[in-house]
């Protein structure tokens, strides 16, 4: 019924390597009202959440977000850069706009992927990128493996991403920001949403019943940010901002041990 497109939330360009991803949240029964009917919210800027980061190729065109977790390390989500070479792959901090040329770049010196990753569906989404060059940025916490009470239904949760504005459309120039609701497993997971295609282990949903709010194309590895730490990698989701499907994000409090191992190495 609904189009699945692997590449959803993830923009990536010619000269990328095709990092499959898939896209957008939907809203499944349950959830609450979306107070407008926009994808990715409203325009915000780099200096206001200084941990969100550019994952892009090595002509700094973006493709995905990250989030910094320590001056030299990265979390994004596995199918962003499954597959990519260090030498590919850059990771821009401070800038607001995609097109824009302040902030700061970095080469990246190690891609930590999930070693159980096959495809963004199937859980596992997250990875770890090194970089060379420390950010001078503050970085934000992430969710440890004992705070699975974060997911709770109706908690309130921040989505940022550089991603287009409407399921197929034109990515947004400058970042952008909104809040949504957590959404119960037992909603994402039944017959009316994803069904089985859910892995409440790996993965959470956040949206709205009514849609209208939502991560899309270009927003793939960002954060779920609930109660201020990271919580959430954006990863795949049917549409962009439709009904009955929520969004789908890494859980990170599953891979919280194998994140701080990577982020000590």
């Amino acid at each position: 019924m609904f189009g699945f497109n692997l590449a959803k939330k993830s923009m990536v360009a010619a000269a990328a390597t095709a990092a499959a991803a898939a896209a957008a949240l939907l809203t499944a029964p349950g959830a609450v009202a979306a107070p407008q009917p926009i994808v990715g919210g409203t325009t915000t800027t780099a200096a206001a959440y200084p941990y969100v980061m550019q994952i892009t190729n090595a002509s700094q065109s973006q493709f995905c977000g990250g989030t910094l977790v320590s001056p030299t390390k990265v979390v994004t989500a596995a199918h962003c850069v499954d597959g990519r070479t260090t030498s590919s792959t850059r990771v821009v901090g401070g800038r607001t706009y995609r097109n824009g040329t302040n902030g700061t770049v970095s080469q990246v010196t190690d891609i930590w992927v999930h070693p159980s990753y096959t495809d963004a569906t199937a859980g596992d989404d997250v990875a770890v990128l090194t970089l060379a060059t420390s950010m001078p940025y503050t970085p934000i916490g992430y969710a440890s493996s004992s705070q699975t009470s974060l997911y709770t239904a109706g908690t309130t949760a921040r989505i940022l991403g550089w991603g287009t504005t409407s399921s197929g459309g034109s990515s947004s120039n400058q970042l952008r920001t909104a809040t949504v609701p957590v959404v119960a497993n037992s909603v994402c997971g039944s017959s009316s949403s994803y069904g089985s295609e859910f892995i409440a282990s790996d993965m959470v949903c956040a949206g709205y019943t009514s849609g209208g709010v939502d991560t899309c194309q270009g927003d793939s590895g960002g954060p779920l940010i609930i109660g201020g730490v990271l919580a959430g990698i954006t990863s795949w989701g049917y549409g962009c901002a439709d009904a009955q499907y929520p969004g789908i994000y890494t859980r990170l409090t599953t891979f919280s041990n194998l994140v701080t191992a990577e982020v000590n190495s």
